[in-house]
């Protein structure tokens, strides 16, 4: 029986070792050769968005695959860029848009700047990695969690980064225990809780990103059970039998690369809908 702790430390310890068995997966060095061969005759956003394997790599790279078809969004968050505090990217209350938006920076640095040598293998580390936390997925959700919350965490500035990222939103209630009753308060009441619960000044700090990180695997276990292989069973406090399945059913909410194949239903303990909508804008363009 393996937990996810043991299983999340088992990743972080040997990452070189994992990123380079993942890099040497067919698919992705076949995506990864494409790109790097392609990527140099992109000279404007619908280049790119009119290139379906470019733009796959690219979404790819910063977990955003589940937006392929949102084009008109795309373009619009690559023509605003990240300079102006009001850009799409930089509103939408999504981390990974503000990634994607500085990684694709044809407003500040030019399109010349994707096919850069050091742009290049930055995307495709990016890509790697995605893929890797994709892979753990696949066999415990809970480790695909831990090792985005102790990547992206970091990253935000704000409570608000926090209530619009579904990934890093479940580890914090997984974290504190916190109660669906959360979503009757306004937005700015749960932001004001999730600032006391999760300082900002924590996840500027490695150790405490650590920290917290390890206490989201050992409570992802007591809530929902050690995964044993590739399904993750749940073990809940009313004693109610739940299927191998029942854990990512729970978590169906998260935004992943694989979250089509691991999620069926609704989300469970999570704020409203209608908040993580509006935050997130998931729905725009198309």
């Amino acid at each position: 029986m393996t937990t996810t702790t043991s299983s999340f430390l088992q990743v972080t310890q040997n990452l070189p070792r994992m990123q380079a068995m993942t890099s040497a997966e067919p698919a992705v060095k076949s995506a990864a050769t494409y790109y790097a061969a392609n990527i140099g005759s992109v000279k404007s956003i619908d280049d790119l968005v009119g290139n379906y394997r470019l733009l796959s790599y690219a979404l790819a790279s910063q977990g955003l695959s589940d937006q392929i078809n949102s084009t008109a969004l795309i373009k619009q968050v690559l023509a605003g860029g990240v300079t102006d505090p009001k850009s799409l990217a930089n509103t939408l209350g999504d981390p990974r848009w503000k990634a994607f938006a500085a990684a694709f920076d044809f407003g500040g640095k030019g399109a010349a700047s994707l096919s850069t040598p050091s742009a290049v293998a930055t995307t495709s580390a990016d890509y790697v990695e995605q893929q890797l936390e994709t892979d753990e997925g696949q066999q415990n959700v809970g480790v695909q969690l831990a090792l985005y919350f102790q990547r992206v965490a970091p990253t935000i500035t704000n409570s608000y980064g926090l209530l619009g990222d579904k990934n890093l939103l479940q580890v914090v209630q997984t974290i504190f225990g916190l109660s669906p009753a959360s979503s009757a308060s306004d937005i700015d009441a749960q932001a004001a809780t999730i600032a006391k619960l999760v300082p900002m000044t924590d996840l500027a700090d490695p150790a405490k990103v650590t920290q917290l990180t390890e206490r989201f695997t050992a409570m992802y276990d007591l809530v929902y059970g050690p995964s044993s292989g590739a399904s993750t069973s749940l073990s809940t406090s009313n004693g109610g039998g739940a299927t191998p399945d029942a854990a990512t059913t729970v978590l169906s909410g998260i935004v992943s690369a694989n979250a089509a194949n691991l999620a069926s239903g609704a989300a469970s303990g999570s704020f409203s809908e209608s908040l993580l909508t509006s935050l997130q804008g998931f729905h725009l363009g198309g």
